[in-house]
């Protein structure tokens, strides 16, 4: 019994080691299986991901190439629209296209305009048209260039067209009756959408004769709109005679008043100007500042009339003038009352009042003019008083009739049957003269005639020729005490005036004696 217990324990336990050897080699194999699978599972997954990541790759170069090649497609496209839209203006008919510009010019500065076709399109640094001969106020001299600007925003259709700034450059401009307010009237126009600029330019002023009486360099010249002042200014840097000036103009609009400055550093000069225009009786201040000293113009201004004050800025005025001219018909009458007066302004020729003269821009037949200035004395000469000069100017002429001068109390100078006029580019006066002498005594003190030679003389009459540039005076018919002396007359005939003061004194003493002796005998 025993023994087969124990035969039976054997056997089961065979058995049992044999199910557990089928076991252990069914796990190994499961294992191996599992561990097949995952590997192959892993080995999938790598795959996969290497093609995912091979596909972002190729992905991003394709999204890359696809960008860039946008991007320049891009970039030709609008280089493309943006030379084709620059490029409109070539399209345009050249003579309906300088024609719209001539509308737009005429419309914006109220000035006809010459243009011709030969003319550039520029596309920076922005749309414009550059016309190489230009001329305009009908005048065919002065040929000069413009640049025009065009709006961008309306290039596509030429009726459409708008201007901006407006350029002129190297201009020859004759200025005349017919437009000597061109300046002041280009004030008016709107500039809020343009400025218009003059440079490198010549202002040609003419006399009616057409002759040039003087040349104003333009450097450069605007016009513009401010909007916080409400204004029109003109900007100009000049040049005259070779002395430069700037100036400076305001039209403001909501004050109806025209503020002017005119400065030059080289003269010491200053001229300040302020006009009102709301009313109609116009009025303005002038303030002059020359070389620290400072006067002052009131002045107003209506339809037919023009009035004027002008004198120093003291308590006491060294002068005082007033004027008044009417416009219809044109008549001016001025006056004035000085302390003194230098002679030099009078006599030397190149005096603002000389050179003025020989312009003969006065010599207008449809001038009428009365002018009289009164001054206490002569400076230099203080013994000449009471001096009263008389200017008139009519039908082209002008005279100094009525002119009266003494010298002190003793002798009374007048002039009468004047002609001042221009000869061989000389400016001449010719008058006669009247000398009446109350005290003769005084006269030969003067001249230290010899006692025995002083004869009593009560009036003295002649023709006078006096050249202002050449300081040359010629005397004829000489009359002493209504008799003419043959000899007085030779010694006076001709005198020449000397540029020194001095010497004048020792020449006319040593020829009035000589002349004084003959005439005693």
């Amino acid at each position: 019994m025993l023994s087969k217990f124990k035969h039976n324990f054997k056997f089961f336990k065979k058995i049992n080691f044999f199910k557990n050897s089928l076991l252990k080699i069914k796990s190994n194999k499961l294992n191996s299986l599992i561990k097949n699978i995952k590997f192959k599972k892993q080995k999938i997954l790598l795959k996969i991901k290497l093609n995912k990541h091979k596909f972002t790759s190729n992905k991003k170069k394709i999204k890359l190439f696809t960008s860039y090649d946008r991007i320049l497609l891009l970039l030709v496209g609008v280089v493309f629209l943006i030379i084709s839209y620059l490029s409109i203006p070539f399209f345009y008919d050249s003579d309906k296209l300088i024609d719209k510009v001539k509308n737009e010019l005429f419309k914006n500065l109220n000035i006809n305009f010459n243009l011709t076709e030969d003319f550039s399109y520029n596309f920076f640094p922005r749309p414009a048209l550059s016309f190489r001969k230009v001329s305009f106020l009908d005048q065919v001299d002065n040929l000069g260039e413009m640049k025009v600007n065009i709006s961008p925003g309306k290039l596509f259709f030429l009726k459409n067209i708008n201007i901006g700034d407006v350029t002129l450059k190297n201009i020859n401009l004759n200025i005349n009756k017919k437009n000597y307010n061109l300046f002041t009237e280009l004030l008016k126009n709107d500039y809020s959408n343009f400025k218009f600029e003059i440079k490198n330019s010549n202002i040609f002023y003419r006399n009616i004769k057409n002759d040039v009486l003087f040349i104003n360099k333009v450097n450069k010249l605007r016009y513009y709109f401010d909007k916080k002042k409400f204004s029109n200014f003109l900007i100009a840097d000049n040049k005259i005679f070779n002395i430069p000036y700037n100036i400076k103009f305001q039209n403001n609009f909501n004050k109806r008043k025209i503020e002017t400055l005119i400065n030059s550093d080289l003269l010491k000069l200053k001229i300040e100007n302020q006009f009102s225009y709301k009313n109609l009786n116009k009025e303005g201040v002038i303030n002059f500042f020359y070389n620290k000293k400072k006067t002052k113009a009131k002045y107003s201004l209506n339809k037919n009339v023009f009035k004027f004050t002008y004198s120093e800025e003291l308590l006491e005025p060294n002068f005082i003038y007033n004027g008044i001219i009417n416009f219809k018909p044109f008549f001016s009458e001025f006056s004035g009352n000085l302390k003194e007066i230098n002679s030099n302004q009078l006599f030397n020729p190149n005096s603002i009042l000389v050179q003025f003269l020989k312009t003969e821009i006065l010599n207008n037949k449809n001038l009428n003019i009365k002018t009289s200035v009164n001054a206490n004395q002569i400076k230099s000469y203080k013994d000449l008083i009471n001096f009263a000069l008389k200017i008139k100017i009519s039908e082209g002429l002008i005279d100094i009739n009525e002119t009266s001068l003494s010298w002190l109390d003793d002798i009374h100078f007048k002039i009468s049957d004047s002609l001042i006029y221009i000869k061989d580019n000389n400016l001449f006066l010719d008058a006669f003269i009247t000398i009446n002498i109350n005290d003769h005594d005084k006269v030969y003190k003067f001249f230290q005639t010899p006692r025995n030679y002083r004869k009593q003389i009560k009036k003295i009459e002649f023709n006078l020729n006096y050249n202002f540039d050449q300081f040359t005076v010629r005397l004829d018919d000489i009359k002493i005490d209504d008799l003419i002396h043959e000899e007085v007359n030779k010694n006076l005939n001709l005198l020449i005036l000397k540029s020194n003061k001095l010497q004048n004194r020792i020449y006319l003493k040593s020829l009035m004696n000589q002349a004084i002796k003959n005439y005693a005998g």
